[in-house]
């Protein structure tokens, strides 16, 4: 991934926006061919890897070997009006600030049924963290969820490197940034709102955080 400086996050922050893991894109060379499979994944730091499932139709576990799964986070367009030095002297152009998380490493398919129940209920404990009544997988009859767990297979990458990338309007000067807030904040898009919050407090990069 092309990091300038200014906007590359080092590999610990880029872990730690990552956090629990979360919804990406994972990419893996076969064949002559790009495999691209949108999916939940749940890191887990014990292991130092990324979990997740796919359906058995879909070929991508099958494609073991160097991947990478894509995390994005709050992205949005960044108008040249929003510049206090366009009327200064006109001297700007359109961007667009956006985070992304890659995570490169080994893809492993696991297809035993107890590797791969272990899996999701964990995912559904993470997802359903704080809600209500949190549904649990025990709570489908066996005989359903043994049928269902036979259509999936586990995946998991093993991690080699993380690379992150924040660019939240990190090279312009500081009255271009309050501009750039309060535009976005005039916005009633909540990808906006997400952008406009990361730019005045950009400590807080977060890639699976929700608008």
């Amino acid at each position: 991934m092309y990091r300038p400086p200014k906007f590359a996050l080092s590999e610990a922050d880029a872990l730690a926006a990552l956090g629990p893991g979360g919804f990406a894109h994972l990419v893996t060379h076969s064949g002559g061919a790009m495999l691209v499979t949108p999916l939940p994944l749940l890191y887990d730091d014990t292991r130092h890897c990324l979990v997740g499932h796919v359906a058995r139709a879909n070929p991508h576990w099958r494609a073991e070997g160097p991947s990478v799964a894509i995390f994005s986070g709050p992205q949005a367009y960044v108008s040249p009006s929003f510049y206090p030095t366009k009327r200064e002297t006109g001297k700007v152009v359109p961007t667009w600030n956006y985070e992304v998380v890659a995570v490169h490493g080994r893809l492993l398919a696991h297809d035993d049924p107890a590797w791969v129940l272990d899996l999701v209920a964990r995912l559904t404990d993470e997802h359903e963290r704080g809600r209500p009544e949190p549904w649990q997988v025990s709570d489908a009859p066996e005989s359903y969820l043994a049928g269902q767990l036979k259509a999936i297979v586990g995946v998991e990458l093993q991690i080699t490197s993380v690379e992150g990338k924040a660019k939240m309007s990190q090279n312009q000067p500081e009255r271009n940034r309050d501009g750039v807030v309060s535009g976005l904040r005039a916005s009633g898009s909540a990808a906006d709102q997400s952008v406009a919050a990361r730019v005045e407090h950009p400590g807080n990069t977060n890639v699976n955080a929700r608008g």
